[in-house]
């Protein structure tokens, strides 16, 4: 069962550093939580309504996902922990988070309920 639900988590974590969902409002309303609070990198507040306005309209942007690690808190409500390595498509530049979210399980389907990314020097080979 926790094997089952890392998969699907992190699946899901990997959709949502994909182009294509990230630019969809539809793709974005079925991962992400009526509730979802997000903090940003810089210390901004973001609900999801400002997600779906934000995300599709920002730039394309590649991500390296390593260390994913998830805690299972209850059997309805998961926390992942991981890194990224995020490259603006347009211009080439990087820069690195800590990153962590929780996710809850609503109605037998995996929402988005809370994220953080929190800037961090690269690791040594990144």
């Amino acid at each position: 069962m926790e094997e089952e639900i890392k998969n699907s988590i992190l699946k899901l974590e990997i959709e949502l550093q994909k182009p294509d969902v990230r630019k969809s409002k539809d793709q974005l309303d079925e991962i992400i939580s009526d509730d979802l609070k997000e903090i940003g990198s810089k210390g901004e507040f973001y609900t999801k309504k400002d997600a779906l306005i934000n995300l599709p309209n920002s730039p394309e942007i590649k991500f390296v996902m390593t260390d994913f690690k998830i805690d299972i808190l209850t059997p309805e409500l998961v926390q992942t922990f991981f890194n990224t390595e995020k490259t603006l498509v347009v211009t080439g530049e990087k820069s690195y988070s800590a990153r962590s979210s929780i996710w809850k399980n609503e109605n037998g389907k995996w929402k988005l309920l809370f994220h953080q990314g929190t800037p961090r020097k690269p690791s040594i080979g990144e």
